[in-house]
């Protein structure tokens, strides 16, 4: 199939419009693909794209432009360096409501578990917590329009595509969302380093919302009031604090552990198959070695007589092996 090539140099407002966003990173492309998001370019640095080529393939494939950019092109566009060389750039994202996480948790007969940010400041926390929400099978997060880390490219980097796959909810006053989600049956439980509470002492089990505060001032006063519960981390070190991401997600680790039903048992299937068969159809996975479709149609014919065991065998191993 023929490439559809833009030449290089093209003007930066030619390259990301005001009504566009930019996903910047090879894991936040690739999960792009996979979630089927709407894609108008794909900005590629030249010397980068022989270690691309699977993403330049797939864009090319799908007839989306390919548009070779300079390096220091694409760290003005993102606002960060960290972009490995690639860029998407799509419509602008559209964001959720409360409403419709709640109906995600229902379609798929869990009890709902939500993240709330309470104003976070670093974009890089924001994109951290948003990535182990996504992990710990949070089914969306929601958040202030206002007094609040955007969802930059280099949050979104830092989410590692996980944005692309968790319903995000702006809304413009997050304690009225909140005491909205107690009214419909959720325990608001905020994270506070002074709580007489530990978090391995609470129940964290059920309709859950977790709120976790700004970095420097925690959980806002409005916010504190609308919570059912407060929790806290043990602290054994010198240090009094921790970093909001790593809190959160100790928080939201901690909430998982509770709410796994007991008799769960651990999916033997590979993870690239898992999130193949979740994009149904989008950017192709190679199977892991050692997966059926590699298993020999024909097994390897038993001998026709087994190898006569030793006359004085010796005692056996742990495991049965016996010693040579």
């Amino acid at each position: 199939m023929t490439e559809s090539f833009v030449p290089a140099r093209p003007d930066l407002g030619e390259l990301l419009r005001k009504d566009e966003e930019l996903v910047a990173g090879r894991r936040p492309v690739e999960e792009a693909f996979v979630a089927h998001r709407e894609a108008l370019r794909l900005l590629v640095v030249p010397q980068r794209r022989e270690a691309l080529e699977k993403l330049v393939l797939h864009a090319t494939n799908l007839r989306i432009p390919i548009v070779e950019v300079e390096g220091g092109t694409l760290t003005a566009l993102a606002g960060f360096d960290g972009h490995q060389g690639i860029g998407l750039v799509v419509p602008p994202r559209r964001y959720a409501t409360p409403e419709e996480i709640l109906a995600r948790a229902a379609d798929r007969g869990e009890a709902p578990f939500v993240l709330a940010l309470d104003s976070l400041e670093d974009p890089q926390n924001v994109g951290s917590l948003l990535r182990t929400a996504e992990a710990a099978g949070v089914h969306g997060a929601i958040f202030p329009m206002h007094r609040q880390a955007p969802l930059t490219p280099a949050a979104v980097k830092a989410s590692a595509g996980a944005v692309e796959h968790l319903l995000l909810a702006s809304v413009p006053d997050l304690a009225s969302a909140l005491a909205d989600m107690h009214v419909r049956g959720l325990r608001v439980v905020g994270s506070d380093a002074d709580a007489p509470l530990g978090v391995r002492d609470a129940d964290l089990r059920g309709p859950l919302v977790l709120v976790v505060g700004s970095e420097g001032q925690g959980l806002g006063p409005a916010v504190r009031r609308r919570s059912d519960l407060l929790v806290r981390i043990p602290m054994r070190g010198v240090i009094g604090s921790l970093n909001a991401a790593v809190a959160g997600s100790i928080l939201l680790y901690e909430a998982l552990a509770q709410r796994r039903d007991p008799s769960e048992e651990r999916s033997a299937q590979p993870v690239t198959q898992k999130r193949k068969a979740r994009a149904q159809g989008g950017l192709a996975m190679k199977p892991p070695r050692g997966t059926p479709a590699e298993t020999p149609e024909s097994p390897t014919p038993a001998p026709e007589s087994p190898t006569p065991a030793p006359e004085s065998p010796t005692p056996a191993r742990d495991g049965g092996d016996l010693l040579p």
